[in-house]
């Protein structure tokens, strides 16, 4: 069968698999679904014919297929739903009964998955939005036809070196144009993300103490670890007046936040993939102060849009130098690497090549 010619303004046919836990876009916490409602929207409305699969309280310019009726948070806090698997699997059952409606088909999923999707001639692509493990290295290396790609260079480097494979990068993007910046001196620090060891808001609060500011901390935990985690390390230290806590923020609440804030503080314990929460800091024009982990390096550009050392106690020392940072400047050079159309116009290009 000869291969389909793409034109580089040819019209594809896309399916677009998300994972069922959380709405797209979703009302509070939700990276994933974020960059998807960037990329099916902006994907649409350069032509191309894109269906979703997701859950059916999905809002989205592409055609909607609800593999569920309500997202799994909510279904299993009802007590409709016990397993996760049960539906990603009727979620890749559905798009591969539908495969031939489509040119390619991009899988949002955990590679656990990816071996289902060489079951098909539609090409299709995984995009890897945790750490991989053992077992992702396992399929990488089984079903090398199913093409991969990373959010960080970070992210793929020991899976390359072990699997033998290389994996295309494609940074997430941000709406800058969805961020009211504010380029005044904010008042306080900023930390936003889960209530969790891992995120470590304990050493955001001593950070913030070491350098007299107060912090305003947004986020809330996400499983039974976490509580407890928040409940006797976090919760004490909140005062009310030097550290705060607003809960989980939607995006006026996040946006309103990190606006006027003097600086993001990201101490990170863990190799985070990417790290959205840096560039949305960014389109606000305010800096970042990150343990260098994980994507830190190559999302923050030191003495930009902020700096990053690799020992936490160092942060502090950053903080008096972020505040000196030109905010016009860290939002600006932000844009030029995150907006939301360089990250869809690298999709489009692995599109193409796998269409190819």
């Amino acid at each position: 069968m000869p291969r389909k010619t793409v034109m580089k303004n040819t019209p594809l046919r896309i399916a677009q698999v998300a994972p069922l836990w959380t709405r797209i876009p979703p009302a509070t916490y939700g990276g994933i679904e974020l960059l998807m409602k960037l990329l099916l929207d902006d994907l649409v409305a350069r032509g191309h014919d894109v269906t979703l699969f997701a859950s059916g309280d999905c809002f989205t310019e592409a055609k909607l297929h609800p593999v569920t009726e309500l997202n799994l948070t909510e279904t299993i806090e009802r007590g409709e739903a016990y397993c996760y698997e049960y539906y990603t699997s009727a979620a890749m059952a559905e798009v591969l009964a539908r495969a031939g409606d489509f040119d390619v088909i991009h899988y949002h999923l955990s590679p656990a998955w990816l071996p289902l999707a060489a079951t098909t001639k539609t090409p299709g692509l995984f995009t890897m939005h945790t750490c991989p493990h053992i077992d992702d290295e396992f399929v990488f290396r089984r079903w090398p036809q199913v093409a991969v790609n990373g959010i960080s260079q970070c992210q793929m480097r020991t899976a390359a070196v072990k699997t033998g494979r290389a994996f295309p990068i494609v940074y997430n993007g941000c709406d800058f144009a969805a961020y009211e910046p504010s380029f005044e001196a904010g008042r306080y620090l900023a930390y936003l993300g889960r209530m969790s060891m891992e995120k470590n808001p304990l050493d955001a609060i001593r950070i913030a103490r070491t350098v007299g500011m107060p912090i305003v901390l947004a986020g809330q935990p996400q499983n039974a670890k976490e509580q407890q985690y928040f409940a006797e390390q976090i919760q004490p230290l909140i005062d009310g007046e030097m550290v705060c806590w607003i809960g989980p923020a939607n995006h006026a609440q996040k946006t309103e936040l990190l606006r006027h804030a003097a600086a993001l503080l990201f101490p990170i314990q863990w190799d985070e993939p990417f790290g959205l929460v840096m560039i949305e800091a960014m389109a606000c024009g305010t800096p970042v102060v990150a343990h260098r982990r994980g994507s830190v390096a190559e999302v923050v550009d030191d003495g930009i849009t902020g700096f990053h050392a690799g020992v936490i106690d160092a942060l502090a020392e950053l903080v008096p130098r972020a505040l000196d940072l030109d905010r016009r400047q860290v939002r600006a050079h932000a844009e030029t690497r995150f907006g939301f159309r360089t990250m869809v116009d690298r999709y489009l290009a692995l599109y193409s090549s796998l269409v190819e």
